[in-house]
């Protein structure tokens, strides 16, 4: 494999692995909906200012949000709010994977699984 493309692999790797946790997915769900601060985003998740501040340093790190400080306050959003469209596809695959168990599950009660 070429080096450049070993870079970009690794490039995208770094934004998966920003978004691998239940928090900061919740976080960037909800800035899809318009820019927040520290302070309202945890409000809405319910979790400590220290500790959204943590997952917002790791997803500003990965290049996913913007921020600008007003005050006292910082202010973040998403970059570009196509990320959504990725939550969209994990959906999907999980959809289709529960779709199979079921299947799977009517076989085995039928006794068509045995």
């Amino acid at each position: 494999m070429n080096e450049e493309r070993r870079k970009a692999y690794k490039m995208r790797a770094q934004i998966v692995k920003a978004l691998a946790h239940p928090l900061r997915l919740e976080i960037v769900e909800l800035l899809a909906k318009g820019e927040r601060c520290v302070e309202d985003i945890a409000k809405a998740v319910d979790v400590k200012r220290a500790t959204v501040s943590r997952h917002l340093t790791v997803l500003t790190k990965a290049d996913l949000l913007n921020n600008r400080k007003e005050g006292l306050n910082v202010y973040y959003s998403l970059k570009c709010p196509c990320v959504m469209d990725f939550f969209g596809c994990v959906e999907r695959v999980l959809k289709e994977q529960l779709e199979e168990k079921v299947k799977l599950l009517r076989k085995w009660q039928t006794g068509k699984g045995k």
